[in-house]
């Protein structure tokens, strides 16, 4: 029995131990079918072994009323659950709680987290890769199942492998398996469960993205297939403008003193010596913090504090020990409590708290920005506007300077625009996804100049200190040639990195250059000129 029990360890668990040489006379079976199961099968859709529920509740103390508000909304086997929003602060345990909760279910999912997957096409790739029970290795050159890059796509492509996962779901266990190897799944319902959602947030397009990840539940439309949400925010800060399936909120709240003292005495050799440890350390710094991940350190520099002073494991812990204890470890409590910080609660399910940090927030980036304005690194005039040419050179397409830029410097808005088709419009997201993508594009010296050009003739400003007073920008009206200072400010922006050469064109036999300088610089130098630069980024 217990050898039966031993060969049901799952790939998750046991992945590493998978790798070790089994004897093939204690094993009982030839190597080829051991090596059989290291292959991708739907035993990697669960969690291991599946636990009791008494198991379940004392591994997490304090959250018996959140395992157990779980287990009710995601309901009996197989049946259909409206999506879920898991949210609290930081280390409250609830990634760890719903791992452990669906290996007590035994039923399949598929994890996902945002911290990890750092833009739609490896999330995408990601998700598809656990249904298709595809692993990433050598024998495949660590390449995915499916290339996906667009959001449409991912429905398709989604929608296909959750209907074929399903009904290998629904089907028996494989004839070839042995039966005492085969690791049951319950039910042939799939979650798909997606962390760090407060991540997405700072991507480019987050409203889009959020808008798609919270839609999926509608446009998939298979009642076998289940939702969940976890974040730091609470629901109210995502898009809540937007139409969407509106998903059952489940509140994560702090640990409370008694719930830290009772995780923190799990496992202690000596829990009569900790437990008087936490009397005096407990209180003080649960004052400042009670995320774990914070408290966890600093409990255990201060423990190794407060067991210098005992001689032996047969020392007596008396009320004279105690104060003895305690005055050794006091001055260090207190260099503790100025070193650990409290990471604000953005969770809280109070309304008016989240609205008066959001207005002191507002306040001081208003006051921030004030001071941003002023650059650490001296430029002259020319210079910064020809960084801010090459910024919009490296940022906007070649075919968009014509409609960008007229003949007085600025956007034409005279001119009538035409209706853009939907496939222009495909094409422009593609073109701009590539380009987020690719990072800054190239772009030959003519161009350069010429956006120069064009900025410097409604260039508002006096002439800097490093220019001439009537041609201050360094260049003269239409026709005139490039000066040398303008090619001499080049190379200085070259020196530092600020333009780096970006290869040749094989056609115009020309050097090409690129502009490493980010958006939130750029736009920085262009506040020091009262330049509207946002007007000239191109925005889908």
């Amino acid at each position: 029995m217990a050898r039966e029990e031993s060969l049901r360890a799952t790939k998750r668990i046991t992945r590493s131990a998978s790798s070790a040489p089994t004897p093939e006379k204690k094993s009982g079976f030839k190597t080829k079918k051991t090596a059989d199961l290291c292959s991708p099968s739907l035993t990697d859709l669960v969690y291991g072994d599946p636990i009791s529920l008494d198991a379940l509740l004392s591994t997490f103390p304090g959250r018996k009323a959140q395992i157990l508000e779980l287990i009710k909304l995601l309901g009996h086997l197989n049946s259909p659950t409206l999506p879920l929003f898991i949210y609290g602060v930081p280390s409250t345990g609830k990634t760890s709680i719903i791992l452990q909760l669906f290996r007590h279910l035994n039923r399949p999912f598929v994890y996902s987290s945002f911290r990890t997957c750092y833009n739609p096409r490896s999330f995408f790739e990601s998700v598809l890769n656990q249904l298709l029970l595809h692993h990433r290795d050598a024998s495949n050159g660590y390449s995915s199942a499916k290339r996906c890059d667009r959001p449409s796509d991912f429905v398709d492509l989604l929608r296909d492998a959750l209907t074929s996962l399903i009904k290998r779901l629904k089907g028996s266990v494989k004839k070839s398996m042995p039966p005492q190897l085969a690791l049951p799944v319950d039910g042939h319902m799939i979650y798909l469960i997606f962390d760090h959602l407060e991540l997405v947030r700072e991507w480019g397009k987050s409203s889009s993205v959020l808008h798609f990840l919270f839609n999926l539940y509608d446009n998939l439309n298979i009642p076998e297939v289940g939702f969940i949400f976890l974040s730091n925010l609470a629901p109210d800060m995502f898009c809540s403008n937007m139409s969407y399936v509106e998903q059952i909120p489940v509140y994560f709240p702090s640990y409370s003193e008694d719930d830290i003292r009772q995780i923190f005495l799990r496992n202690q050799e000596n829990q009569k010596l900790y437990s008087s440890f936490l009397d005096v350390v407990l209180r003080p710094l649960s004052r400042i913090t009670r995320r774990l991940d914070e408290l966890s350190p600093t409990f255990a520099s201060l423990y190794m504090q407060y067991c210098k002073p005992i001689s032996g494991p047969d020392t007596v812990l008396n009320e004279d020990m105690k104060r003895r204890l305690y005055s050794k470890l006091n001055p260090h409590i207190t260099s503790a409590c100025n070193e650990t910080f409290r990471v604000l609660d953005y969770a809280a399910p109070e309304a008016e708290t989240s609205t008066k940090f959001e207005m002191k927030a507002c306040k001081r980036k208003l006051e921030s920005s004030k001071k941003s304005d002023e650059l650490d690194f001296h430029l002259s005039t020319s210079a910064k506007y020809l960084l801010i040419s090459a910024f919009l050179a490296s940022r906007n397409q070649a075919t968009l300077d014509a409609s960008l830029f007229d003949s007085s410097g600025g956007p034409d808005g005279r001119k009538r625009r035409r209706k853009v088709s939907q496939k222009v419009m495909a094409q422009q997201e593609t073109a701009e996804d590539d380009l987020h993508t690719k990072g800054p594009g190239s772009f030959p010296l003519e161009r350069l100049l010429a956006i120069f050009q064009c900025l410097s003739s409604v260039a508002e400003g006096s002439p800097d200190e490093d220019g001439g007073s009537d041609d201050w920008l360094g260049i003269g009206g239409e026709g005139a040639v490039v000066t040398t200072d303008i090619l001499l400010q080049i190379s200085s922006l070259s020196n530092v990195n600020f333009i780096v050469r970006g290869g040749s064109c094989p056609l115009e036999g020309s050097t090409r250059y690129k502009c490493m300088v980010s958006e939130d610089l750029a736009l920085k130098v262009a506040r020091s000129l009262k330049f509207p630069l946002a007007k000239y980024i191109y925005r889908r």
